[in-house]
């Protein structure tokens, strides 16, 4: 299981629900908001890379510790793992919480690769603004 509390478990309605709320997380307007602030901390970050399975270690951060270090929050006492906690600390749900925890960490080989991943990921998540008519 990782960091993000996600499991072989979920399956069939309780697999549905969860998407469902992980997709109503990311497109909603704080989800939005949350995603363009995480890309403005990514691309401020002086060495393109991203640690797992914690937020900030030794000056390094995964992309939620990214958003973190921008806004200059200390997240020492925060676990990674309390999800109701960081959503809080965050201003987002914690469906949208643990999804970044499981994209950040899962199926990256180095930190370098985990922030290139993660920019994309990002990147095709955010919806276009709306022109104003």
């Amino acid at each position: 299981m990782s960091r993000a509390g996600y499991s072989d478990g979920c399956e069939g309605w309780d697999l549905i629900r969860w998407r469902g709320a992980v997709a109503s997380a990311i497109r909603g307007a704080r989800g939005q908001a949350f995603l363009r602030e995480m890309l403005a901390a990514l691309d401020a970050m002086p060495a393109k890379r991203l640690i797992a399975r914690a937020l900030v270690q030794d000056g390094e951060a995964c992309a939620l510790g990214a958003v973190a270090q921008a806004r200059g929050l200390d997240v020492s006492g925060v676990d990674p793992e309390d999800y109701e906690q960081v959503a809080k600390v965050f201003g987002i749900a914690e469906a949208l919480a643990r999804e970044i925890e499981f994209e950040n960490d899962d199926y990256h080989t180095t930190e370098g690769r985990r922030w290139e991943y993660m920019r994309c990921w990002v990147l095709d998540n955010i919806r276009e603004e709306p022109r104003d008519a």
